[in-house]
Order: structure tokens, then C-alpha cells, then sequence
């Protein structure tokens, strides 16, 4: 009988394909934490988040806001003594709190996230108006009608389609991205 895996031992392996060390080697210089742009806006630090995956301290983790913020500059990423990809981890975060749907309600990027994928899955392209809804409603009523201005104003002039392009072999496409993404209902 196979052991249950840990917390940590699950981020290691979404992270094995990553060029970095592994999380256990960090030394909790703070390297990451004070190049970070977006610490100030994050629940817990990204050396902290290090020590909770490490400490198995995953329900703290996965409701934490920290790899929502990240801003994917890879600073944290490049100027690790350890050369720990910690960008790939909040990426990895991502990935796993959307496939195990835990992550805080209040946050526009698992729902921004979701809807990436349907509209890529759906026509194999990005398509911005279907994107916007997503977040747009989390705005005020004067940013709402600004964006809903530029939009008409981008259609109006041929820079925006009315409707999403298809890709050709969508069906093939879906297969694949079936196959690299848990995507359940919407095949």
C-alpha cells in the first residue's frame, strides 16, 4: 500500500519538470520576499509560502492570496542564491488550487483563470470581450463604462472581432489540451 502523499510532496512534483531546486533546499534568505514587487500586496511572503509548503501547512497556503499577486517578473526566480524557480511555484500553486478548486472567493484570477481556459478550449484562441466579463464587474460603474468604450470604439474599427476566430483541427487541439489540463464538463 502506497503512502498518501504530503503537501510538499505534491508542489515537488508539479514542480519536477522545473529548472530550479527543489523547495527543501531553501534557506529562507528572504532573497525572494525583498525583490518582489508584489509583496506588499500578498497575504504571506514568497519565502514565507516556501516554509508553509515545506511545513505542510496546506490549508494556509491554498487560502492565501500570494501566488494570485504574483506578477510573474521573475526577479524572486533569477536572484535565488538556491536557484529555486519560485515563479514556477506560484505557478504551480495556481494550477493546483484551481484543479482542487480551494482558493480564497474574492479573487478575480481563479475565475479569470477559468475562463482562459474554457474560451481557448472553446474556439483555441484568446477572445478579450468574453475574457472581460471575468473581472470587468469587479470594477465601479465609471471604469465599466470606459472599458465598454474602448471595446465599441476597438469593434468599431475592425481591432476587436465581433465574434472569436477557430483555430483549424480545434478537435485535435481540445484532445491534446485534454490531455495536459483537467477540464472536466466541457468536452
Amino acid at each position: 500500500m502506497a503512502d498518501e502523499l504530503t503537501f510538499s510532496d505534491e508542489i515537488a512534483n508539479l514542480l519536477h519538470a522545473s529548472h530550479g531546486n527543489p523547495l527543501n533546499t531553501c534557506i529562507q534568505c528572504g532573497t525572494c520576499s525583498g525583490t518582489c514587487p508584489s509583496a506588499p500586496f500578498m497575504k504571506h511572503s514568497p519565502r514565507r509560502i516556501i516554509a508553509m509548503i515545506n511545513a505542510d501547512m496546506k490549508e494556509d497556503v491554498v487560502n492565501s492570496n500570494t501566488y494570485w499577486f504574483c506578477a510573474s517578473c521573475f526577479h524572486c526566480t533569477v536572484r535565488c542564491p538556491r536557484e529555486i524557480d519560485i515563479a514556477e511555484l506560484m505557478y504551480a500553486l495556481k494550477r493546483y488550487s484551481m484543479w482542487n478548486q480551494q482558493y480564497q472567493e474574492d479573487l478575480i484570477g481563479p475565475t479569470f483563470s477559468e475562463t482562459f481556459v474554457k474560451t481557448i478550449f472553446g474556439s483555441g484562441r484568446s477572445y478579450e470581450p468574453v475574457l472581460a466579463t471575468s473581472y470587468l464587474f469587479s470594477f465601479g460603474v465609471p471604469e465599466f463604462i470606459q472599458e465598454a468604450q474602448t471595446a465599441t470604439t476597438l469593434m468599431l474599427k475592425g481591432r476587436l472581432p465581433v465574434l472569436p476566430a477557430r483555430i483549424k483541427g480545434l478537435k485535435n487541439f481540445r484532445r491534446m489540451l485534454g490531455r495536459i489540463i483537467p477540464i472536466g464538463g466541457l468536452e
